[in-house]
C-alpha cells in the first residue's frame, strides 16, 4: 500500500525535471512533511528540507527536525509576541481575521461599508456572527503566517531559485479541496510562485499507513492525542473545537500535555483575555 502511494505521489509531480532539480521540501516535523520528505529522498537524495523556526513550534516537532539530515533552518524577522502586539491575534480564520483587521484599523469608508454590509454582489462582508470582534479589547489580524512562514520561505526561494514541494492534503479542509479541484491536480507550475503538493490526494489514513510500512519516526505529539501540529498559540479554527463540551479543545489538551506552554500562552501571550472574550473554556474538561 505504502509503495503504491509513493509511486502515485511521485508521478503527480515532475518538478525535478521541470525545474532542473531546483526544488525543496517544506518541512515542519509533522507526519505529512515527514512522509513527503521520505518519498522525495527515495527518488532525489540531494533535495533539501527547509524548516522555518517560528519560535512557536511544538518541541516534539523540533526534536524530529533536529534528527533529520540536511535541513535548512530559516528564521523569521518578527516573532509571534511582536506580531500580536503590532498587528493582532490570529483568531477564527484568516478571512475573518483580515476583515476584522480592516475594520479595527479604521479603513476607508468604502471598505468599512463592504466589510459590514458587502458590495453590490454581497461579497467581502464580515459575517454578522463575527462582527462583535471588531469591538474586542485587543487587536486581531491575519498577519501572523505572512511574517512567520511566508516571508522567510519567499526570501529563501528568491535567493536559491528553488521551488517548494509541500505536504498538504485536500481532506484537511474544504478550501484545500476546492483549490485542488480548480487547478486540476497537485501541481501549480504556472504563476508567480510555482509549487507542488504531491500528497494532495492522500488521506490521513494513507499517511499513517505509509509511515508504518516504512517505520518512519514521527512527532510524539501524536501519541499525546494531538492531530494537528501547527503553531501552538494559533487560534484559527478554535470555534469548531469549542462547540463540543465533551471534546477537549486545543488549550484544554495543552493544559494536560504541556502545562508550561499553556501558562506561556495564557499569561505571557495574553490568550486568557482572548479566550475569555470568545467565551471559550480553556480550563478543565467535562468528558
Amino acid at each position: 500500500m505504502g509503495r503504491e502511494l509513493a509511486t502515485a505521489a511521485a508521478k503527480s509531480f515532475d518538478a525535478d525535471y521541470t525545474f532542473d532539480g531546483q526544488v525543496y521540501v517544506s518541512f515542519s516535523g509533522g507526519i505529512d512533511s515527514q512522509v513527503l520528505l521520505h518519498i522525495v529522498r527515495q527518488l532525489f537524495r540531494d533535495v533539501p528540507a527547509v524548516f522555518v523556526n517560528t519560535g512557536v513550534e511544538w518541541p516534539e516537532n523540533i526534536q524530529v527536525v533536529r534528527r533529520t539530515a540536511d535541513v535548512v533552518w530559516l528564521q523569521p524577522k518578527k516573532r509571534f509576541p511582536q506580531i500580536i502586539k503590532e498587528y493582532g491575534y490570529p483568531i477564527i480564520s484568516k478571512d475573518v481575521a483580515q476583515k476584522v483587521y480592516d475594520l479595527q484599523r479604521s479603513a476607508s469608508k468604502k471598505l468599512r461599508q463592504i466589510r459590514l454590509e458587502g458590495d453590490k454582489k454581497g461579497n467581502g462582508m464580515l459575517s454578522k456572527c463575527w462582527q462583535y470582534l471588531v469591538n474586542a479589547p485587543f487587536p486581531i489580524s491575519h498577519k501572523c503566517c505572512d511574517f512567520l512562514k511566508k516571508q522567510p520561505v519567499k526570501t529563501y526561494e528568491k535567493q536559491t531559485g528553488r521551488v517548494p514541494l509541500v505536504g498538504v492534503r485536500c481532506d484537511e479542509s474544504r478550501n484545500r479541496e476546492i483549490e485542488y479541484l480548480k487547478r486540476g491536480g497537485c501541481n501549480m507550475f504556472e504563476g508567480q510562485r510555482p509549487k507542488s503538493e504531491p500528497l494532495a490526494f492522500w488521506t490521513k489514513a494513507d499517511v499513517w499507513a505509509y509511515a508504518k510500512e516504512f517505520d518512519l519516526e514521527y512527532s510524539q505529539l501524536y501519541d499525546m492525542g494531538w492531530t494537528q501540529t501547527g503553531c501552538f498559540p494559533c487560534l484559527f479554527g478554535i470555534q469548531h473545537e469549542a462547540s463540543d463540551l465533551f471534546v477537549k479543545n486545543r488549550f484544554q489538551r495543552m493544559q494536560e500535555t504541556h502545562p508550561k506552554l499553556y501558562d506561556y500562552c495564557l499569561e505571557t501571550l495574553g490568550l486568557r483575555e482572548v479566550l475569555t472574550y470568545l467565551d471559550i473554556n480553556f480550563e478543565g474538561y467535562y468528558g
